[in-house]
């Protein structure tokens, strides 16, 4: 019995050590998944149901301008520049600062909060004293409003950085453009919205709609 396991690791030892044998192992692919993408009609209906102005306020902001939930929650006041109409994003994912559009209906809805909270610093305060609020609660709040909402897709503060591009391609906005809104490094990131863009989908004309019709027998 001894002799057959130490032959065994023998094996293994020799086999599993050789160069290139982990390259030529089957490798099983990862499934790639399509992102979750809500209507516009989905999407004012979240709003909708967001439970404080609070609420509404961060949701707008993620579909609005395509931020990520991290980038959001750091957010500050001084942020916002409502002078040229953009929203600074300090360091975002890969620790690169850049601007995203704001829209006069978002603004009216930021100063809305800025006059009921009068945050001082951070644009949506924590819990905490002197502290953002957390991803968690954005999360959290997110979720609450698509309950709320009654949708039946599974909802996060991703759905609507993903919804936001989506939507931003099947109005044909450039997808470079989308891609420096969204802080992607790399194009090949943002080019999956192009498989889940439907409206634009549907405007692709089949070529069966092409073929002339057979001539009679």
């Amino acid at each position: 019995m001894n002799q057959a396991c130490t032959a065994l690791r023998f094996f293994f030892h020799v086999t599993l050590g050789r160069t290139g044998f982990g390259d030529r192992m089957a490798r099983i692919p990862t499934p790639e998944r399509l992102p979750v993408v809500l209507s516009t009609e989905e999407v004012a209906l979240l709003l909708a149901h967001a439970r404080s102005l609070k609420d509404r306020a961060a949701l707008s902001i993620a579909y609005g301008c395509g931020l990520r939930v991290s980038e959001i929650a750091n957010l500050k006041v001084a942020d916002i520049d409502s002078a040229r109409m953009l929203i600074r994003v300090e360091q975002g994912k890969g620790r690169k600062d850049r601007y995203v559009m704001l829209a006069p209906d978002l603004l009216d809805l930021l100063r809305q909060w800025w006059r009921v909270k009068r945050p001082r610093g951070w644009l949506f305060p924590g819990q905490q004293p002197g502290q953002p609020i957390t991803t968690r609660q954005l999360n959290r709040a997110c979720h609450a409003a698509a309950v709320a909402a009654k949708l039946d897709k599974r909802v996060s503060m991703h759905t609507l950085r993903h919804s936001f591009a989506t939507h931003l391609l099947e109005r044909k906005t450039d997808i470079r453009v989308i891609q420096v809104l969204l802080g992607h490094r790399k194009l090949d990131t943002t080019a999956v919205y192009t498989r889940v863009a439907l409206k634009t989908l549907r405007e692709v004309t089949s070529p069966l709609a092409l073929l002339a019709p057979p001539p009679p027998p």
